[in-house]
């Protein structure tokens, strides 16, 4: 294989961006001809057919392969012209994937001073969201630099350092523990009263009542509700019980707009930071780059927001 086009893996990135070859010539702010031809270019080179044609577009294993290189391409090229003072020609985009109760805690604070200082360099961070167990897929096909994730392996060619543990609590509005929960929440009537949950991913809910019960696989009464914050609101309003972040419930246990349900029974959920290392043409790894500058923020932010991990957690040892 010869040495890859820095133009052809542009395109790449271009087209598993946007979805279309329309998309990513808009993003790149050439003609789609001149995308097909680039990423016909490439595939030729590599030997491989890199993305599926049809709608809407996917890459192949090979082109995820290739994806995670041109990212990692773009953020050296975001890194260099940061360095020297240059002005890209568009905002380089630096996806990472985190879950969505970090989202809606602690990630935002955390990344908010590196944010303010993009919009005036020239890059910005994506946020892609994904049910904590499965952020680390994006890591692994490409799609994002980095990742909050439960997974504690890191890939080959990642680093990975443990953040912090979120804790979970169960709570329930007023009227619903009036109305509901008269004797308490029990083995004997778990079943028949609703959980709020996020989605058909989050199986927080089910984990929470199987330590709180001693009860294997339980089956609940979900009622789903997609936004880590709404899931909150809808138990306030007596949608059910819902087994929520500690730093999302604080502040309506605080108020009275939620009760405590069994608060002697907590979930502590590990999460980890992934990256890829990231090197230049002398292979040395970067050490200061913007990825390193988006962990160390994550770091500094999941220390004062989460609970306490074991030392022993994290680490780089690759997973195949």
């Amino acid at each position: 294989m010869n040495a890859l086009d820095p133009a052809g893996l542009e395109c790449l990135a271009a087209l598993a961006e946007a979805g279309s070859f329309d998309g990513a010539a808009q993003l790149l702010h050439i003609t789609q001809s001149a995308v097909s031809q680039r990423l016909r270019s490439l595939e030729s080179n590599v030997g491989h057919v890199l993305v599926v044609r049809e709608r809407p577009l996917r890459l192949t294993e090979p082109g995820k392969v290739l994806l995670r290189y041109a990212r990692q391409m773009q953020v050296l090229r975001a890194d260099a012209a940061r360095e020297l003072g240059a002005t890209l020609n568009r905002d380089e985009r630096l996806p990472i994937a985190v879950n969505p109760n970090s989202l809606a805690t602690w990630v935002l604070p955390a990344l908010d001073p590196l944010v303010q200082r993009g919009l005036q360099e020239g890059f910005g961070v994506e946020l892609i969201v994904d049910d904590q167990d499965f952020t680390h897929d994006w890591l692994r096909q490409g799609e994002v630099l980095g990742c909050v994730s439960t997974v504690a392996q890191a890939l080959r060619g990642c680093a990975c350092q443990a953040l912090g543990a979120m804790r979970y609590v169960a709570a329930a509005s007023p009227a619903f523990v009036a109305r509901h929960l008269p004797q308490g929440l029990n083995r004997r009537n778990f079943a028949q009263l609703p959980f709020v949950t996020f989605n058909r991913k989050d199986d927080m809910q089910t984990e929470w009542v199987a330590k709180a019960f001693g009860v294997r696989d339980p089956q609940l009464r979900e009622r789903f509700v997609p936004s880590s914050e709404a899931v909150a609101r809808a138990a306030a309003m007596g949608w059910g019980v819902s087994v929520l972040p500690e730093l999302l419930a604080r502040p309506l246990l605080a108020s009275g707009a939620l009760l405590p349900v069994l608060p002697e029974v907590h979930l502590d959920v590990t999460l980890y930071w992934h990256q890829w290392k990231l090197s230049g043409e002398d292979g040395e790894v970067s050490r200061h780059g913007l990825m390193d500058q988006i962990g160390a923020a994550l770091l500094a932010g999941a220390r004062q927001a989460l609970h306490p991990v074991p030392m022993a957690g994290g680490g780089d040892n690759p997973a195949p």
